[in-house]
């Protein structure tokens, strides 16, 4: 096995939707590969595909053409079930809008993907609270995200996404709703959490400046993707 090994891998990637009867193209024929431990950085204006390819990506969507590969495998192989588990165990997703539970506290919110992976409620509880601290939670681990700020509620996402230590990131506009202030903090937090834990990161972006944090820097544009760095 190569010391860096490809996380994901989009061989020939299209995905083409369907508007009536006429086909409306998205994405043509994408090569992509993210390594282990890189950071990458998508940009490109609203309606390029950004969403689309991270879904393809993230297997939340499949992709009309092409192949999208995990550490060699194939995940068109998968059922919808198997792959439901796999995105639970592999992929820590972070979305612009939080998408905690209100219903639960912060630490409730972070144990939740441990729980559902099977992992024993003491042991999740342990890393849920060692994550929470790490982003400087360690007197709201009780609270609800209805009296949390934008920013705290990000910092409890990213946490979330990290606890099960999947291989990837895969973060889409994560400080896109915040401020100035705040998204300077929950995007430092982002990029030392990602780096300290040594995960590969997809990073869709309209900041520039975050982009540019990023190792790589692609521009989705016409269908397909442009290295920029």
């Amino acid at each position: 096995m190569n010391e860096i090994e490809n996380v994901i891998s989009l061989r020939a990637v299209g995905k083409t939707f369907i508007s009536g009867e006429t086909p409306i193209h998205i994405l043509e024929d994408i090569d992509f590969d993210i390594q282990s431990g890189q950071s990458i950085a998508v940009t490109g204006k609203s309606g390029s595909g950004k969403s689309t390819l991270l879904n393809i990506v993230g297997t939340l969507d499949r992709p009309t053409t092409g192949s999208v590969y995990f550490q060699g495998q194939d995940t068109s192989t998968l059922t919808d079930r198997e792959l439901s588990q796999f995105r639970n165990t592999n992929i820590g997703f972070i979305f612009q809008s939080h998408l905690l539970l209100d219903d639960f506290n912060a630490l409730e919110n972070v144990c939740i993907p441990a729980l559902i992976k099977g992992m024993r409620a003491q042991q999740a509880r342990r890393r849920a609270v060692e994550l929470l601290v790490r982003v400087g939670l360690e007197d709201r681990l009780s609270h609800s995200p209805l009296k949390l700020s934008g920013g705290e509620r990000q910092r409890i996402a990213i946490c979330r996404a990290l606890m099960n230590n999947p291989p990837i990131i895969i973060a889409d506009e994560p400080t896109g709703s915040l401020d100035e202030e705040s998204s300077q903090q929950v995007a430092d937090i982002l990029f030392e959490l990602v780096e300290e834990e040594h995960k590969a990161m997809l990073l869709v972006t309209h900041d520039r400046q975050t982009a540019q944090r990023c190792a790589s820097m692609y521009l989705l544009q016409n269908r397909s993707l442009q290295r920029l760095k």
